[in-house]
């Protein structure tokens, strides 16, 4: 389910057309919580979280990463620990040639 952050069309330098944004995260994970904090603070406009807990895949690829920030449209991925400047960072990097 899409997490609705904010909906103005430009706030922070992250525009409201922003890539399509997938949080792979646990339940019950302290450091998931901090990336939600971070992704709040910096108005991410939307994103989908995945919690990899019963998918054997995303446990083989993400387990020991968790929380990860990955950009679907750029095949590009954040892992923790990432703060405002680094996600801002990551959010402007152009996509891989």
């Amino acid at each position: 389910m899409p997490h609705s952050l904010h909906d103005s069309s430009l706030h922070d330098g992250i525009p409201a057309a922003a890539p399509a944004l997938t949080l792979f995260q646990r339940d019950d994970c302290h450091l998931c919580d901090l990336a939600l904090e971070v992704l709040a603070m910096a108005r991410v406009p939307e994103f989908e979280s995945v919690f990899i807990d019963s998918d054997d895949g995303l446990e083989q690829r993400y387990g020991v990463r968790v929380p990860v920030l990955r950009d679907e449209g750029r095949g590009i991925e954040l892992d923790w620990p990432f703060d405002i400047a680094r996600l801002q960072a990551f959010l402007a990097v152009e996509s891989p040639a």
